[in-house]
């Protein structure tokens, strides 16, 4: 079910390699758009948490990751790779969110 949702959007049929490349490269821009804005609500959540330890959640990291690894099974693409990708961009993300706590003086 959850496949046919991206089955529905628009994949074109490209006839060159050089329309090929374009439409990839539309998806990476919209890639780092949702990434920009996911890093938005990381910082927001530093107005949630008084400590380093609240940032560090490994429950709710570990949440995170069953959840993508989920979601990636059901599209057919490599759980072990979104995995991988999650794991970097949460490591930075935890960092972003600890400066944000620390910049609001809970240091």
């Amino acid at each position: 079910m959850l496949k046919k949702e991206v089955e529905t959007m628009d994949i074109k049929e490209c006839s060159t390699l050089d329309e090929l490349r374009k439409e990839v490269d539309k998806v990476d821009e919209k890639i780092v758009e949702l990434i920009a804005v996911r890093n938005d609500y990381i910082k927001q959540a530093a107005k949630f948490k008084h400590t380093v330890e609240e940032i560090k959640a490994d429950d709710r990291i570990e949440d995170v990751l069953n959840h993508v690894r989920h979601k990636a099974l059901t599209l057919g693409v490599s759980p072990n790779m979104v995995v991988d990708i999650y794991k970097q961009m949460i490591d930075a993300m935890v960092e972003t969110e600890i400066s944000e706590l620390r910049n609001k003086g809970a240091f």
